[in-house]
């Protein structure tokens, strides 16, 4: 039901509602070349784009662009508010919420400026939605309560059936039994009257929630499965993706066949019609029901379908990134701004613009690194006779790790400087909201990117010539550890309790090891909730000492253990408090307990804790 409000939105901007949109189509474009005045060309693209939004959502965004263009030029306001609007869907649809909602907010106000009020309650019930989407549902509810508001007083009030329907539908816990029934009624005899049969069709669907809700299952997943088949019948195709997956969450209660059966049917009119987001629910609840039944092949073949989608969603942010700040700059309160305001706009994108280029830069190296180091252990493995190739790939290693740590070291002064302005510049009073929210998040980016580019130069990629051997206590090194960061548990309420009395000696690089322990304590604070115990333990087995750092944080699963201890690993997570991981600590530990001749293990329970353990051989007598 995630979308129902971007159809019925299409179906205000259009003016009528009838089920002959394909015949509709084919006049429109059969008629667009004939039509010798440019406002009446620009309503025409806008509508044909909308139009074609449940055949192909690019095609919606070509004829709107091209709707939009000309309106700007002829500074026609209706053309530009229809334009913003169908962006809003095109984006809504693609999954692209953010923006969905900012054109969503600009057709909104484009639509007040000409006193378009219809119309304006159709922007505020879209930006309900979205904000209902992305999970904020108290701004969700005000903005449907301010669509109802706006819109008591329309003489052609149609538009009201559609606020009413979406509000019971994505909220019915706000309505007692009797008012539910009440706002249907109200909401049918609405689209009664301007005979709106998609609406009726919907509210179709939400007779029979209601029925299912009041303990008659049956007759309402009967109505259920009589609307699909009646939105199909007349091609309303992204009407039925709703009631279907509707119907499919309700036999999956009773009949899970049955409720496959109906997710296959909705995921197959998805990916006919290019509806993505449809396509990742439907995959999503196939992946579920396969996963659970343990056959492998089908849970793989539908979770590599959301990976796919996955990969689509990055390049459409990445994508539109650009567009999201350059349309920002044509906003109201920008184009009153003094000279001074559109500057500091100009430096806050340049500076977001480097922190990006900075991380993309830095994956680039990195991914490059480890794909030469596999290159290398390849040729190691078929040339292990020839001394002087192994030679050659360990110095271009070598090198390497150099020009990522001198790349690394050349972009912190410039990273520190965005920092240190951004951070001047958010408190001034002077700068507009919008401005500061800016400032704010070149701040984050700019300490992520400090702190991924500090990991980076602490790292060391030839552990084994750096370690400088001598004989140490392991007490007296936890001991040190544990007195050192008591400071920084009590930021979280957190106790550390040492217990270590093995009076033993190693063979060691005390700042090494001291690094160690130090990256396990970090991560059980970072880990773990506030106000809990973190352990550090150790003990004498045999001839070797084994150190112990528990916590009872959020634990680790058993499908990333290995996982967790290579450079820049994808299975880091934010700490309880969302403290920023990036894949180091645990990669550059296993390189220095290996380099002195132990291992480096762990156990754990997700959502009970994790124990770390370090192994280590004691000094010989």
């Amino acid at each position: 039901m995630k979308k129902l409000g971007v159809l019925f939105s299409s179906l205000v901007l259009c003016c009528a509602v009838c089920y002959g949109q394909i015949e509709d189509i084919r006049k429109l474009q059969k008629h667009l070349p004939l039509i010798k005045d440019s406002l009446q060309y620009v309503d025409a693209l806008n509508r044909l784009g909308m139009l074609l939004y449940e055949k192909n959502v690019d095609s919606t965004f070509y004829f709107t662009e091209k709707a939009r263009n000309i309106a700007d030029r002829l500074q026609y306001a209706k053309g530009k508010a229809d334009a913003a609007n169908n962006l809003g869907i095109v984006y809504d649809m693609k999954g692209n919420l953010q923006l969905a909602l900012r054109y969503y907010n600009e057709a909104g106000n484009r639509y007040r400026a000409i006193n378009d009020t219809a119309n304006v309650v159709q922007a505020i019930m879209n930006i309900a939605m979205v904000y209902q989407e992305i999970g904020k549902d108290q701004k969700a509810i005000n903005s449907f309560k301010s669509a109802i508001a706006t819109g008591k007083n329309l003489s052609r009030d149609s538009i009201m059936s559609l606020v009413w329907y979406d509000y019971l539908m994505l909220y019915p816990n706000n309505f007692s039994e009797d008012s539910t029934q009440f706002y249907i009624n109200k909401a049918k005899h609405i689209a009664s009257k301007y005979n709106d049969k998609r609406v009726l069709l919907a509210i179709e669907q939400l007779t029979a929630d209601n029925y299912i809700k009041n303990n008659q299952r049956d007759k309402g997943i009967a109505m259920l499965q009589q609307t699909i088949s009646n939105a199909i019948k007349n091609n309303l195709y992204f009407l039925s993706l709703d009631i279907i997956m509707d119907v499919g969450n309700q036999f999956a209660l009773i009949d899970s066949t049955k409720a496959v059966q109906y997710y296959k049917q909705g995921l197959v009119i998805t990916e006919q019609k290019n509806y993505r987001v449809y396509t990742e629910q439907f995959s999503k609840k196939l992946y579920e029901f396969y996963k659970a039944k343990k056959d492998i092949s089908k849970a793989f073949y539908y979770s590599q379908k959301l990976i796919d989608l996955r990969g689509e969603q990055e390049k459409i942010d990445n994508s539109s990134g650009i567009d999201y700040i350059e349309y920002a700059l044509k906003d109201q309160q920008l184009e009153s701004a003094q000279v001074q305001s559109r500057f500091e706009h100009r430096f806050s994108f340049f500076v977001l613009f480097i922190c990006v280029l900075t991380i993309v830069i830095l994956i680039l190296l990195w991914r490059n690194w480890k794909q030469l180091r596999k290159t290398s252990v390849a040729l190691r493995l078929q040339f292990e006779q020839s001394e002087n190739t192994t030679d050659a790939l360990d110095v271009m290693n070598k090198n390497y790790a150099r020009l990522i740590k001198v790349v690394a070291h050349d972009l912190r002064n410039p990273i520190s400087a965005i920092s240190t302005i951004s951070g001047m510049l958010q408190p001034d009073e002077k700068l507009p909201s919008e401005m500061k929210e800016l400032m704010s998040l070149v701040q984050v980016s700019s300490k992520n990117c400090l702190d991924l580019i500090n990991d980076l130069l602490e790292t060391d990629f030839d552990l084994q010539q750096n370690v400088k051997m001598e004989e140490l206590n392991p007490d007296e090194l936890l001991e040190q550890c544990v007195s050192l960061l008591s400071f920084r548990a009590k930021d979280k309420d957190q106790q550390l309790i040492l217990t270590s009395n093995v009076h033993v000696k190693i063979h060691g690089d005390h700042e090494k090891l001291w690094r160690v322990m130090n990256n396990l304590i970090i991560n059980a604070i970072k880990f773990s909730p506030v106000g809990s115990e973190i352990h550090v333990k150790s003990r004498k087995l045999k001839n070797k000492v084994v150190i112990m750092v528990k916590d009872t944080g959020l634990g680790i699963p058993d499908d990333i253990h290995d996982k967790i201890f290579d450079p820049f690993t994808t299975a880091r997570r934010k700490g309880t408090q969302g403290e920023q991981p990036f894949g180091l600590g645990l990669y550059i530990s296993k390189q220095i307990i290996e380099a002195h001749n132990g291992k480096i293990w762990l156990e754990s329970e997700p959502g009970k804790g994790t124990i770390f353990y370090v192994e280590l051989p004691i000094l010989e007598k």
